[in-house]
């Protein structure tokens, strides 16, 4: 990877064990046309994701002593979803650094969601590794526990599953309805397409690399069709 320095540099941290790096940053479909790489993100991503709950449950703990388990729950599962994270990932420019096949590069995968946020989870693991539990929470901190004031005191950690059902029922009096209309990639790593619908009409569609993840995406962009319908 000939831009690891670059990297380094826009996330601040130098890393004893440049491999740990290369690995959070290929895909595994980048092993299909480079039979010399031998390993992709996917177990770092397992271990940052647990590395990212970790950090993120000890700060909601202690900032916010008086709120609820379930509160608390809320907001890191809003600070954590697929959206929070890839967009965290694009404030670093991940997808600049991803090694790709040549066909996930040419379907856009630089800018897929759920592969900047798979990467971002792969990160953190990589640099638990390398730097040890300390320097990971400094980095979560920088990056992701800023957005935590704006979803605490605007409530958006309430999901938009729950959101357009809501809205859909007062504004329609009808139920959001989800299809999945298309699942792709072996069972280790699926990624699916779901739509949400009202009155049998299409209002959004979403991504994911589950089925939870892909409508909670469909569901976004419905609330953003419900909110622009004058109807």
């Amino acid at each position: 990877m000939n831009d690891i320095g670059h990297f380094e540099k826009r996330i601040d941290i130098t890393f004893a064990n440049k491999e740990y790096l290369v690995e959070a940053l290929t895909h595994r479909s980048y092993l299909n046309e480079h039979k010399s790489s031998r390993s992709h993100n996917e177990r770092l991503e397992f271990l940052g994701d647990a590395v990212l709950e970790l950090v993120i449950s000890d700060y909601l703990f202690k900032e916010f002593p008086d709120r609820a388990e379930g509160e608390l729950t809320s907001f890191r599962s809003a600070l954590v979803r697929t959206d929070s994270l890839a967009e965290t990932a694009k404030e670093i420019a991940i997808g600049e650094s991803i090694l790709l096949s040549k066909g996930e590069e040419d379907t856009g995968g630089r800018t897929k969601s759920y592969l900047l946020a798979n990467a971002f989870e792969a990160l953190i693991g990589a640099i638990y590794l390398d730097q040890g539990y300390e320097k990971s929470r400094e980095f979560i901190n920088k990056y992701l526990v800023k957005k935590l004031p704006d979803i605490v005191k605007n409530r958006t950690d309430i999901d938009s599953k729950t959101k357009i059902q809501e809205v859909a029922q007062a504004k329609y009096k009808e139920t959001p309805t989800y299809e999945v209309i298309n699942q792709e990639g072996p069972d280790h790593d699926k990624h699916f397409t779901v739509i949400v619908k009202i009155k049998d009409k299409t209002i959004g569609e979403g991504k994911g690399s589950s089925k939870q993840r892909a409508e909670e995406d469909a569901a976004t962009k419905g609330l953003e069709y419900i909110e622009n319908d004058t109807v």
